[in-house]
């Protein structure tokens, strides 16, 4: 009955996350979008750009002020819970996921770093993280958009690598991904939201709002337009063993955001010239070569007998049964004995032969090719075991 209510609550609140993530990436990119296409050749000098467009069977006319009208309107609408309800939600998953359950999917086995550890370390570094970000962005690199770009893409590399050390493949993704979208939370609540306050309340006083604080808030919108995509991939990452499970897992996230970062650039670049339409193919090109850099070693590569120019023998699908069993089988059933699973993860079960010769290509990309799962190694599935498995799905995987 537990792990049935934690399994809803895991899906009320990815749920929800995931709607308030919508919105919250909807609202970005338009506004972005609608900056980078309004009109600056207007007649009125109270206005830095006009739209005209066409939605849903209807023509809307937009207007953006340089700073704000001579009064208020009655009714402004206020974009921040959209972003702020995203962070909570997604550190209530975090935590759900995580942190409750930290020695299986948080810890990596044989790390040294013990479970309790390992939260207040991952926990810490959502807040560690928006820091250093907003000291870059005060520094004198703020004047320097490519230059502060590399100083943050190196902080995020060096902290992927560090999680890399002692978490699981996905937890250090998602600590990545969770880092960046404070840092992105953090510039509504501290730069943006302020900004906007000081400028409503400067016209309600009659007074001249600072446009210093405006410029700042549409900069720190914009950096929150480039860092959505590599947060929504790692938000799908946990799907992708061959990303998260690879050694080099902190080098493809890297190579990954980086090409999601100029897809980005070009959407946000292309109203005027199409001159970064290069970074397309350039993508592509990228996703090629991690796909071929991740392709796994041929199954039982590593077998002893093998490596030692000795013949291999055959292994039987009884072998590689009472391995999976032993190893897999508590989660992986119909009715499973793992404490943390209701049902079969994914509804993929091991309880017959037949069920492992269908799932063999995910035992190989989970188990053989990466150690991703048993989840934690918590049964301490050995190399050989591994190996033998291997050896039978490169055997044919017969019965």
């Amino acid at each position: 009955m537990e792990a049935h209510l934690l399994e809803w609550l895991h899906l009320a609140i990815r749920w929800v996350h995931v709607i308030v993530g919508i919105a919250w990436i909807g609202a970005s990119f338009y506004f972005v979008w609608l900056e980078n296409n309004l009109d600056r050749q207007v007649k009125n000098e109270e206005l830095a750009g006009e739209l005209w467009a066409i939605h849903g069977g209807g023509i809307y006319h937009l207007q953006k002020y340089k700073l704000a009208p001579k009064t208020m309107p009655k009714h402004l609408h206020w974009f921040k819970w959209e972003a702020y309800s995203s962070w909570i939600t997604g550190v209530l998953l975090l935590s759900v996921v995580y942190y409750l359950n930290a020695a299986t999917y948080l810890i990596m086995p044989g790390s040294g770093v013990t479970p309790l550890m390992g939260v207040a370390i991952g926990f810490g570094s959502l807040f560690v993280g928006w820091i250093v970000y907003d000291l870059l962005c005060k520094s004198p690199l703020r004047h320097q958009p490519l230059l502060l770009g590399i100083a943050l893409m190196l902080f995020l590399v060096f902290v992927s690598w560090g999680f890399s050390q002692f978490m699981t493949g996905r937890a250090a993704y998602l600590h990545v991904g969770a880092i960046i979208g404070t840092m992105m939370v953090g510039n509504v609540f501290f730069v943006i939201m302020p900004a906007q306050r000081n400028l409503v309340a400067a016209v309600e006083a009659g007074t001249a709002p600072d446009p210093a604080l405006p410029k700042m808030g549409l900069l720190r919108s914009r950096h929150n337009n480039y860092l959505t995509l590599p947060v929504i991939f790692i938000m799908i990452s946990s799907h992708f063993p061959s990303t998260y499970g690879h050694e080099w897992n902190w080098a493809i996230l890297l190579g990954l955001s980086i090409a999601s970062v100029g897809v980005r650039h070009y959407f946000n670049t292309r109203h005027n010239n199409q001159q970064f339409l290069w970074a397309l193919p350039a993508a592509v090109l990228a996703l090629l070569v991690m796909a071929y850099v991740t392709v796994p070693n041929l199954p039982g590569a590593s077998n002893k007998a093998a490596s030692n120019g000795e013949a291999q023998v055959t292994v039987t699908a009884d072998q590689a049964f009472a391995v999976v069993t032993t190893h897999c089988a508590s989660c992986h059933a119909a009715a499973p004995t793992f404490a943390g699973f209701a049902t079969a993860p994914a509804g993929v079960m091991f309880d017959s032969i037949e069920q492992m010769q269908l799932h063999k290509d995910g035992i190989y990309l989970q188990s053989v090719a990466s150690h991703i799962m048993p989840l934690g190694n918590m049964t301490g599935m050995t190399q050989d075991e591994r190996d033998l498995v291997g050896l039978w799905i490169a055997q044919g995987a017969l019965k």
